[in-house]
């Protein structure tokens, strides 16, 4: 075993013990049968937890059959996560009893004063905060995987353009992102989402990228759900970072590139047009309207297999220009400078990181400190970008806050 597993494998422990002890502190009063089983479920599960990261190393993740992979690791890494967070509490009761002890040696002080009796002790008060700050969030993360990550919602928003022609004022635009189908172990998810997408009636849907996690068989089980969404106007797709397969060892550069061609073809299966780094124009009456498609391009460390320069030539007769790219980062890193005709963007990719708060007047993230623009509407000027949350998830198996998303975008010419 080498030094870095060795020292990742002492640190868990070490919080396991650490955060043991405000289990040993509120519990010390307690029955003795409970407590004990309480003992063994905590270190049954701590086994359990260093189990899955010894297996891990002989016999990596990745080769796992993937909804084992998701959902085993994610119970474990969620306990490991939750009980550094509760054990943060405790560190910060000790650093205060440790200064002072430091001025008690140094200034002894007088006996504490008794007028509260029954007032809870401060190391037992803390324990009980450190073990509710662990399981709030660890139930929080089970219940993401249980319901809410399937509590799919609806946006609805309008973005006014003033030169959108008449034909086109009021045009009803579903869009969806990051699907991530290879996450999931059932139709149920998809078929319930195809159901509230066709409600809608809209004219047109987008679809910003991500279809897979990987590899393009992932989408083998979900062929007959996707082809049922239908739009008039049609369905337009673009590809994201995860759909070039660029996360999985590959044998050979030809079998990589025979899997993004097999992902390619699902997109026209279904019924999809694919756009890769172009344009089509969009007619309603006498009236055309660019809808610009590009691949993949980030500006946060992600591949950049896009071209808007390519996509974009040819569109300057068109009032109006809608562009679909998958990552956010690319409306401040390439559009609002070089591109000011283009009016809207449509992305997705940061899934509001599966986590956050979302209510009325607040909405918070940890993304945000990632992707300044990460989940709704942004406006720059008269260019507008939308950042839709996605429809699936990937890495964790659920979210929590940050619920899936279907995107209702009226387009309107009047302010």
């Amino acid at each position: 075993m080498n030094s870095r597993f060795l020292i990742i494998l002492g640190v868990m422990l070490l919080i396991d013990v650490y955060f043991f002890q405000s289990l040993v502190t509120l519990l010390k009063n307690s029955n003795p049968s409970r407590r004990t089983t309480i003992y063994y479920i905590y270190w049954g599960f701590t086994i359990y937890s260093l189990s899955l990261l010894l297996i891990n190393f002989i016999y990596p993740f990745r080769e796992w059959n993937q909804y084992i992979r998701i959902y085993f690791v994610a119970f474990a890494a969620g306990a490991i996560i939750c009980k550094f967070v509760g054990s943060l509490f405790l560190l910060t009761d000790d650093v205060i009893r440790l200064f002072r002890w430091i001025a008690t040696y140094l200034a002894p002080s007088t006996a504490p004063d008794p007028a509260h009796p029954h007032s809870i002790s401060r190391l037992k008060f803390i324990s009980q905060v450190a073990v509710v700050m662990a399981a709030v969030p660890y139930l929080s993360l089970i219940y993401g995987m249980i319901k809410s990550g399937y509590d799919i919602r609806v946006k609805k928003i309008k973005i006014a353009l003033s030169n959108l022609p008449e034909s086109f004022n009021g045009l009803k635009i579903i869009q969806i992102s990051d699907i991530h189908c290879g996450s999931f172990t059932s139709t149920h998810h998809f078929e319930n989402a195809v159901k509230i997408i066709n409600e809608q009636k809209a004219d047109i849907l987008f679809f910003t990228g991500d279809l897979v996690n990987d590899v393009a068989t992932e989408t083998d089980k979900f062929n007959e759900v996707f082809s049922k969404i239908t739009a008039p106007m049609g369905v337009y797709s673009i590809l994201g970072n995860h759909d070039y397969a660029d996360y999985v060892t590959w044998d050979s550069a030809e079998e990589k590139s025979k899997n993004l061609e097999n992902l390619k073809a699902k997109h026209k299966q279904y019924g999809w047009r694919l756009l890769l780094n172009e344009h089509v124009a969009l007619q309603k009456g006498e009236d055309k309207i660019a809808l610009i498609g590009i691949e993949n391009w980030g500006a946060r460390g992600f591949a950049k297999y896009g071209d808007l320069k390519k996509a974009h030539a040819g569109t300057q007769a068109y009032p109006v220009k809608l562009l679909l790219s998958h990552d956010p980062s690319h409306w401040e890193a390439q559009v609002l400078k070089d591109y000011p005709d283009i009016d809207a963007v449509f992305a997705g990719h940061t899934h509001g990181m599966q986590f956050g708060v979302e209510i009325p007047g607040f909405k918070w993230s940890p993304v945000q400190y990632i992707y300044k623009q990460w989940a709704g509407l942004y406006q720059q000027g008269k260019q507008y970008l939308y950042v839709n949350r996605g429809l699936g998830f990937i890495g964790y198996p659920g979210r929590v806050g940050i619920l899936p998303e279907i995107t209702l975008i009226e387009l309107t010419n009047k302010a």
